[in-house]
């Protein structure tokens, strides 16, 4: 098998398995994924907003907030699952394609 094919099938299971993040800490009542946490959610976890997040943390805003549709808002966790796919898909979709285009671009002479 080619060492290509290999990378995309291993993307692929990371796209299927990255409701997981999402679903486990739902399950278990133990608030937001890991690493998703807002300025409010850090101060309640260690006690303090760190000053560089402070200065920061309003720089960047997702383009699809919580990756959630707004016709999917609060319909469960198969819908959530779904969208995490969704947007796993998206941005690997755009990530590939910006690499192939500077890569023909700047191999060009």
């Amino acid at each position: 098998m080619k060492t290509i094919t290999k990378l995309w099938i291993g993307l692929a299971i990371l796209i299927v398995v990255s409701p997981i993040g999402l679903i486990l800490p739902e399950h278990f009542k133990a608030g937001s994924a890991w690493g998703e946490w807002g300025a409010e959610e850090i101060h309640k976890l260690v006690g303090y907003i760190p000053k560089g997040f402070e200065k920061i943390g309003s720089l960047w805003n997702a383009p699809i907030q919580d990756y959630a549709f707004k016709l999917w808002g609060g319909k469960g966790p198969f819908h959530i699952g779904a969208t995490y796919i969704l947007s796993a898909t998206l941005g690997i979709a755009i990530t590939v394609s910006i690499v192939l285009f500077l890569g023909r671009f700047l191999s060009k002479k």
